[in-house]
């Protein structure tokens, strides 16, 4: 296991805590976004929950290389929806939030599918 594996990784799970808690605690500004997207603000806690279990199988899968690959592979499905939102709603401003974590989750990927 590289140690870029590691500090991408750790990166990205605490990135995805860090919007969880935002979901979790529904944050006004994610609120207003959702409502900008069309998506229902009773999908907030289950949208959050995914993002938690995606960090949670990151940082499992440092112990567990194939939990890393299936977490970092469902988050990249996960912020290519967020993407496809965000484009779909033509709010392209907002493009850099999920484009980020995209990135940050196919970085994640990609790197523990080399590593292994």
């Amino acid at each position: 296991m590289s140690t870029a594996y590691v500090v991408v990784a750790v990166v990205t799970a605490a990135a995805n805590i860090a919007a969880a808690v935002a979901d979790f605690r529904r944050a006004g500004w994610i609120l207003r976004n959702m409502t900008a997207y069309g998506i229902p603000h009773s999908w907030i806690h289950p949208l959050g929950a995914a993002k938690a279990a995606g960090a949670l199988g990151l940082l499992a899968g440092l112990a567990v290389p194939a939990l890393g690959t299936v977490a970092a592979a469902c988050l990249v499905l996960y912020f290519i929806g967020a993407v496809a939102t965000v484009v779909r709603a033509r709010v392209y401003p907002h493009l850099l939030y999920p484009g980020v974590f995209l990135l940050l989750a196919a970085a994640s990927l990609t790197l523990n599918l080399t590593a292994a």
